[in-house]
């Protein structure tokens, strides 16, 4: 199963995310969606599942929830949208993670794309960054891996160059990490 994982798009859908989210399976989106519409060109491509963040308005709440638990080829997903990462959890999050042990936890919020593992409660700490231009991030972000028998495989960070320069002219790059 492919997945993409994005967060922080604040209301911004451009070319180079559609070209980027060819052939994925599913769609998490990790909150700060902003305007519903730009979901729909996604939506068109795979389904999306999704948690509201501290942007996002009624209707976005409407049809995405603070968290989601869900399991997806025997991995369990644990995703909202602020809760911080290995060691500086909030006591929320921290709480929800001991509770649902799940192999995944995701959020979005602080626009810095990392992946770290916590050896503690024994997950994989994903954030995609952000995707959008608004923010204080450098450089747009967001994740692309499988996932199969269990395992999180061939992570990729999809690199959709840099906040608030909209030149579709520029190849984007992928790193595997």
């Amino acid at each position: 199963m492919e997945i993409a994982l994005i967060s922080d798009n604040h209301s911004f859908i451009g070319p180079e995310v559609i070209e980027n989210m060819v052939g994925v399976d599913e769609i998490w989106h990790a909150g700060d969606i902003g305007e519903p519409s730009s979901l729909t060109e996604l939506k068109s491509i795979a389904p999306i599942v999704g948690v509201y963040g501290n942007i996002d308005d009624i209707d976005i709440r409407a049809e995405y929830p603070l968290n989601q638990t869900f399991e997806r080829e025997g991995v369990k997903v644990f995703m909202t949208h602020i809760g911080g990462y290995p060691g500086k959890y909030t006591a929320r999050v921290k709480a929800l993670l001991v509770e649902e042990k799940p192999d995944i936890y995701i959020c979005g919020h602080s626009h810095i794309c990392k992946v770290l593992k916590d050896k503690k409660l024994d997950l994989l700490h994903m954030n995609p960054g952000a995707y959008g231009h608004h923010g204080f991030h450098k450089f747009r972000t967001f994740l692309r891996f499988t996932i199969e028998a269990g395992k999180v495989n061939n992570l990729r960070v999809i690199e959709l160059g840099i906040r608030g320069k909209l030149d579709y002219e520029n190849p984007h790059s992928r790193r595997e990490i």
